[in-house]
């Protein structure tokens, strides 16, 4: 948002505002980023051979479930932090609350795995390249969803990116879990959790460049 456009609205007098415009906007976004990475997924990687016989497997679905539990965080986030004045501790937390959910069954499940195994387990076979391709699905979403906080009007820019990146990074691991054979919960919370803070961070850095008021 452009600083004489709000001063202008500002002159106009108390203006009941219509907090569904900034969740339409990003509900909008998030929908756009999620066609292009799916369409890009499918395309470039395409699903996983085995789909028909994965999906009968709890793990295929967890895959599933805590990024979206994490997207959904983060969409409540950038809603909030796309509005000025705007905070999303509940979100940050909710946030938190799943990581160390997450890590701490992965911590357990390290545990009864050989020392002499745990590297392997842990690494997997598509480590990097699962990393990279969440990633690179996240950056259209992201930049979907920064647009849209472009029209709005953020007053915490580097969180708002950050939150933006986290919904990207979450919703692209969604459809990356399509095409990943990995299916172990220490694969998914070491893997998959570094996929997702790669566009959060970089939505945290360009944030304040991006959303900053004209």
């Amino acid at each position: 948002m452009k600083t004489e456009a709000l001063i202008s609205m500002l002159a106009r007098g108390p203006v009941k505002a219509d907090v569904r415009t900034t969740t339409r906007r990003v509900s909008l976004a998030t929908t756009s980023g999620l066609l292009i990475a799916a369409a890009a997924m499918w395309s470039l990687l395409g699903p996983r051979p085995d789909l028909a016989f994965a999906i009968a497997m709890p793990m295929f679905w967890l895959k599933f479930m805590v990024p979206l539990g994490l997207a959904a965080a983060f969409f409540v986030a950038s809603s909030r932090l796309a509005r000025p004045g705007y905070k999303a501790s509940g979100s940050w937390q909710a946030v938190t609350v799943m990581l160390v959910l997450l890590w701490a069954s992965a911590a357990i499940s390290l545990a009864n795995v050989p020392s002499e195994q745990r590297a392997t387990v842990v690494q997997g076979t598509t480590s990097w390249v699962c990393v990279a391709s969440i990633a690179a699905l996240a950056m259209p979403l992201l930049a979907c969803v920064l647009l849209a906080m472009r029209s709005l009007a953020p007053t915490r820019p580097a969180w708002a990116g950050a939150a933006a990146g986290g919904l990207a990074g979450s919703v692209a691991a969604l459809v990356y879990a399509v095409h990943c054979t990995e299916m172990t919960l220490l694969f998914l919370a070491v893997w998959y959790v570094l996929g997702i803070a790669v566009p959060a961070a970089i939505g945290a850095a360009v944030g304040p460049r991006l959303l900053r008021w004209a």
